[in-house]
């Protein structure tokens, strides 16, 4: 969801002592300036660009009197700084813009590039504001400042005495009191009686706290690590209308920080977790929601080593959070829980020469707009390496690190249409997964520009035959198309601050939303379409999201000029105007708006839901769409608050399957809503227990529809939802399912049940189950009907060993790898059919898995599940009442892949748990003789390593000898090469002691014989050197003489030789019987036979011709050679001394239709 990208940037601060280096940093509410604090200084920071803009430094004697300052607060507004000093006063800055027009820093073009100058809110867009810092006011609490939280027009301040002062930004405290935390009440829930608990000693006070407005209350953590949740029973804020809430098993927070949108409360703790709590909406207890931990599994030596929680920061978004440890660190996780980066390990915590860096230490920090950046001030630990130590020396100004970030347009856009592509934004690129798109014009394909790539990474599933299946398109090479949303184009500079982006369904389009206005970018072109008349483009606001109908961009903005919502729809042909585009005003503010076949539905700020439909016209030359409404639906009764709500989208998804609705064909139509409102993942569909409307004869925008049934809750703690309206006779288990990504529970799959050969239900039964899963990467985007999950990654590049002592110029290359982002995919398949088996649903399981048996990976799904089950209960240490492991292997024998699906999982595990498996799939002497009753030789060579592992050697030798002699048979000389290889190996008394643990090589086409190819057995340096592909056998030691000795060795496997000999000879023998000449030749010259020397040996047996005729017939026959044909005017003629000359041979009698030949007189 969030990636790091690059170095993080370093800005300088100026020059002073080390005393007055930075340690705190605290973004205003826009996130444009940013408060840099120092022991006594205060500066003023500009985001975009990033320059210091103002600097107050406090004096000498007043320092001394206030202390050093500690903390910072900003006015919601802007104009007002709190700043927290050491000695418990409250300084109060007013910020102030210049006279004028006059600006700190302006950009400055070279000579003849267009200048921008007159382009209305320029200045504001590109141009950093001239400020004045002045201390207005000085309060005096008269005892340390513990924690500073604006509250609209108020300062809630808590102090080190127990007490919460209510100050007005103005300075005063308006004769409000302060309030005691000893007179606050505090219980387990808000139902218990109105005397609850009071925090019973005099030095309690609140060492962190964070107000969140959806919840209206105060996340604290206090001095002694209780955590707790404080609320106003009514509106007035004094000690009698307080009361609190705490959970019981906590006792080590640290520190808190608030996600408004999901309504979560985040406490660090000093085991150096974080437990994430929500508040229960009927009783007002505090429910543990999850935690954040690093495993033991991932982080061996520092899971637990990390000491305690020192900072957390929710996203702009608030879909990310960001901790970092009192001994160093960044881990940033999504709002339920699923870690996305961490740099306590791999190329964050080791230099290439594999030493161990320390952990960069973060004394605050805090996110930029959008959450492009982070700005982090860090500090240096008391022990330090070589390097840090030589880097600090070097560079002594003090300094601002800023990581840089990119981000799915998923957290910002998620009722995007498009939901099979990946998109990601940064602040001046997007990152599109393009893949080979260009290659087709297929719906599902992303992209139809033509790119150039070279063989060696095409994609392996990008052959003619899976082209449909949307494979090669969307699962090209790993690279991304990166657009570039800064640049020159015609008269207007194009300088995107994203909001919204969109991709249509093709993947030919995307769409940017700015600060004002919009813009689309054509990947076919090349090129950008931008406003014509810039006045046009300033005087919208794109607030509710953006989406692809077809060709039509369907926005909901804010018109300035007339201060009106309005819905509006472009043609990405026309030109971007006005003039071409459909408006239709709306009565309130649109947050979400997402696109659902011909339906445009959108979530207003008063919690009502507006279903448009959206149709093409023709009007003359220009073509346009018009929006009519359709229904509206009033959410004010569940919704507590607009802001809550994270998407919204119209389905086909519903309780009831297409087989059981009155009205099959309405299956796929728009049957519920589906809103996420704070994690909960809401459903409204549509109510047809009353009679049914007819739709024949009424046209779209006409039709009445059917009112929705109240909103029932799917899941909980979902981040995303994925699903589709195409339909798919063979794939509608996964075409029909609905799809939740649930941060660290994973992922979740809302599957339609169908009855087998479309039989009658029963009505006892549900019609959908909903299956939990877990999958290694973070989920972006889902192909349905491939059955794969495709998401992204970071990875890592050193650049230490650019370092060098004598030049530092380089030093974040050192200290920080440079970050890359790489997509990446993963099956899924495996895991709901195993759910599903669980659940004793194996029909269900047979007709999804009959349903994907085409997919190229298939085979790698039935393999996967099987060794997933395998690894868990052959190593459980507890006994399991109800094995899977059989039914498993019952259900793998439904498919021919079974006996390569089992092979492949024994090569893959341990020697150890080989018994626990084929005790469940069967005996692998058994499935041997299946491999080669079915005549599959390669899978029967793999089952050969099994058997030379798990029995005596003579069986081993047994099953060799049949696999070789049916190997012989059937031509198959590289399997040949290796078995001579195998029966020697067993020969030389090798297998008398088996390994431990077998080879985890996937076998190859040959058989998978490469295994011996490391192991040490018992033959010659100079055997090792030979290629398989020219193995011979001409060098065994029971051939004469030459250079033959040298093939084995000659003071063993004497006895073996003779066998195989003996093996090879029987089968030479049989073929010159037969007279199979080709046979014998490309035999003997891919084993190395000694043709010669043998047929020598059996002129007078085997190689004796007892009938010519036929043995000519066969010749001609094996080699395709014509037979001779005599010329009509030979037969007519008589022949001459009953001879007929050709050549230097005579053959010439036809006697009964026998030819005989006869030696040239």
């Amino acid at each position: 969801m969030y990636f790091l990208s690059g170095w993080p940037k370093r800005l300088l601060c100026p020059l002073g002592s080390p005393a007055e280096a930075p340690f705190h940093v605290q973004s205003d509410p826009q996130r444009a300036f940013f408060a840099v604090l120092a022991a006594a200084r205060l500066s003023i920071w500009y985001s975009r660009p990033s320059v210091l803009i103002v600097t107050y430094k406090e004096p000498a004697k007043s320092s001394t009197q206030f202390g050093s300052y500690k903390q910072a607060e900003w006015r919601p507004d802007s104009t007002m700084i709190a700043v927290s000093t050491a000695n418990g006063y409250i300084l109060f800055f007013h910020i102030t813009s210049t006279r004028g027009d006059k600006h700190l820093y302006e950009p400055v073009y070279p000579k003849g590039s267009p200048q921008m100058k007159g382009t209305p809110h320029f200045k504001e867009e590109q141009c950093a504001p001239a400020l004045n810092l002045e201390m207005r006011k000085i309060l005096d609490l008269q005892a340390p400042i513990m924690s500073l939280q604006s509250v609209l027009e108020d300062l809630l301040v808590a102090t080190s005495d127990g007490l919460l002062h209510l100050i007005h930004w103005g300075g005063m405290t308006n004769g409000r009191k302060a309030i005691n935390l000893c007179t606050v009440p505090f219980s387990v829930d808000l139902q218990s009686s109105r005397v609850g608990s009071f925090l019973g000693f005099t030095d309690v006070h609140i060492r962190d706290m964070e107000y969140c407005a959806t919840l209206d209350g105060f996340a604290v953590v206090f001095n002694d690590g209780k955590v707790g949740f404080i609320t106003p029973v009514s509106s007035r804020f004094t000690a009698e209308q307080l009361h609190g809430v705490w959970p019981q098993d906590v006792v080590d927070g640290t520190c808190v920080a608030v996600n408004n949108k999901y309504r979560l409360m985040a406490f660090g703790c000093v085991s150096g977790s974080v437990q994430v709590y929500t508040i229960d909406n009927s009783t007002g207890a505090m429910l543990l929601s999850h935690k954040l931990e690093l495993t033991a599994k991932q982080y061996p030596d520092v899971w637990n080593k990390t000491g305690a929680v020192k900072l957390m920061r929710w996203s702009p978004d608030n879909s990310v959070v960001i901790v970092t440890w009192e001994y160093g660190g960044l881990s940033l996780w999504s709002v339920f829980g699923a870690q996305l980066i961490c740099t306590l390990g791999g190329d964050f915590a080791y230099r290439s020469d594999g030493t161990k860096k320390e952990p960069l230490k973060i004394n605050s920090m805090s996110w930029g707009a959008e959450g492009y950046h982070l700005w982090v001030i860090s500090g240096f630990g008391s022990q330090n390496t070589e390097i840090e130590s030589d880097l600090r020396s070097v560079v002594k100004q003090p300094s601002i690190l800023l990581f840089q970030f990119i981000k799915s347009v998923l957290t910002v856009n998620p009722c995007m249409s498009n939901q099979e592509q990946v998109l990601l934004q940064g602040e001046d690129r997007l990152y599109l997964n393009c893949g080979e798109a260009s290659q087709t014009q297929n719906p599902r394909s992303s992209s139809t520009h033509s790119e150039h790539k070279p063989s060696r990474e095409k994609s392996p599933f990008s052959d003619g035959g899976l082209e449909s299946q949307g494979l090669s398109t969307l699962l090209g090479h790993r690279h991304w198309h990166v657009v570039q949303c800064i640049g020159l184009q015609g008269n207007f500079l194009i300088f995107f601050f994203k909001q919204f982006s969109a991709i249509d369904k093709l993947g030919q389009n995307i769409a940017v939303v700015g600060k004002f206005g919009f813009a689309h970018y054509s990947l076919l072109t090349k090129k950008w379409k931008l406003f014509g008349n810039i006045t046009q483009e300033k005087n919208m606001i794109v607030t509710g999201g953006l989406a692809w109908w077809n060709d039509f961009m369907v926005l909901a903005c804010y018109n300035i000029n007339d201060h009106q919502e309005e819905l509006r729809v472009y043609l990405r042909t026309s030109n971007l105007d006005n003039a071409f585009a459909h408006v239709t005003k709306a009565q309130a503010e649109t947050l979400l708006l997402s696109v659902f076949q011909d339906m445009v539905i959108v979530f207003r700020a008063d919690c009502s839901i507006c279903l448009y439909s959206i149709e093409r016209k023709s009007d003359g030359p220009n073509t346009t769409a018009g929006i009519q409404v359709l229904q509206e639906v009033s959410m004010s009764r569940y919704i507590p608050h607009p802001f809550l709500v994270v998407s919204v989208t119209l389905t086909s998804v519903s309780t009831e399957n297409g087989i059981t609705l009155k009205m099959p064909q309405q299956a796929r139509g728009a049957e519920s809503i589906m809103l996420n409102l704070a994690g909960q993942l809401i459903m409204m569909q549509r109510d047809r227990s009353g009679p049914q409307i007819r739709e024949k004869d009424s046209s779209p925008n006409q039709r009445k529809l059917l009112p929705f049934c109240p909103p029932v809750v799917l899941a909980q703690s979902v981040e995303n939802v994925w699903t589709t309206c195409r339909a798919n006779k063979q794939k509608r288990h996964l075409l029909e399912a609905l799809w939740l990504s649930c941060g660290g529970a994973g992922m979740k799959v809302w599957l339609p049940l169908f009855p087998r050969d479309h039989r009658k239900p029963h009505s006892f039964l549900s019609q959908r189950i909903m299956l939990p899963f877990h999958i290694n990467i973070y989920p972006l985007a889902v192909l349905f009907e491939d059955a794969l999950v495709l998401g992204a990654v970071n990875d890592t590049l050193l650049y230490d060993s650019l370092y060098t002592r004598n030049n530092a110029r380089e030093q974040l290359e050192v200290l920080f790898p440079f970050c890359v982002v790489e997509r990446t995919s993963q099956i899924y398949l495996h895991h709901i059919l195993r759910q599903l088996l669980v659940r004793n649903l194996g029909e269900q399981a047979l007709l999804l898995a009959q349903s994907c048996a085409a997919l190229p990976y298939f085979p790698h799904v039935l393999e996967l599940m099987l060794h997933e089950v395998l690894e868990e209960e052959a190593t459980s240490r507890e006994p399991i009442p109800d094995p899977l492991l059989p039914t498993v292997a019952k259900f793998i024998t439904e498919f021919p892949l079974f006996l390569q699906t089992v092979v492949h999982c024994a090569r893959k595990t341990e020697y150890a748990l080989w018994n626990y498996l084929f005790a469940a799939v069967g005996n692998p002497k058994n499935l041997f003789e299946e491999c080669l009753m079915a005549q599959d030789l390669d899978t029967a060579a793999s089952y050969l390593i099994i058997l030379q592992n798990m029995e005596v050697p003579a069986v081993s030798r047994q099953h060799a000898t049949l696999l070789f002699n049916t190997a012989l048979e059937q031509g198959k000389w590289d399997l040949c090469r290796h078995m001579i290889r195998f029966l020697k190996a067993i020969g030389s008394g090798e297998s008398e002691t088996p390994p431990s643990t077998p080879t985890a090589q996937e076998p190859s086409s040959s058989g998978g014989f490469e295994f011996f190819r490391n192991r040490s057995i018992s033959l010659s340096q100079s055997a090792e050197n030979v290629p398989p592909s020219k193995f011979s056998l001409q060098k065994t030691l029971s051939m004469p003489s030459g250079p033959s000795g040298k093939r084995w060795s000659k003071d063993s496997d004497c006895a073996e030789n003779m066998y195989i000999d003996m093996m090879l000879w029987r089968h030479a023998r049989r073929l010159l019987e037969d007279v199979r000449l080709k046979d014998l030749g490309c035999f003997a010259a891919q084993l190395g036979f000694e043709l010669i020397s043998w047929l020598c040996k059996e002129r007078t047996r085997a190689a004796r011709v007892d009938n010519f005729v036929i043995a000519l017939k066969r010749l001609h026959k094996d080699f395709l050679w014509p037979l001779p044909i005599i010329p009509a005017s030979s037969i007519n003629s008589p022949f001459k001394n009953g001879k007929y000359r050709t050549g230097n041979v005579d053959l010439v009698s036809l006697v009964q239709g026998e030819l005989y030949f006869t030696p040239c007189s």
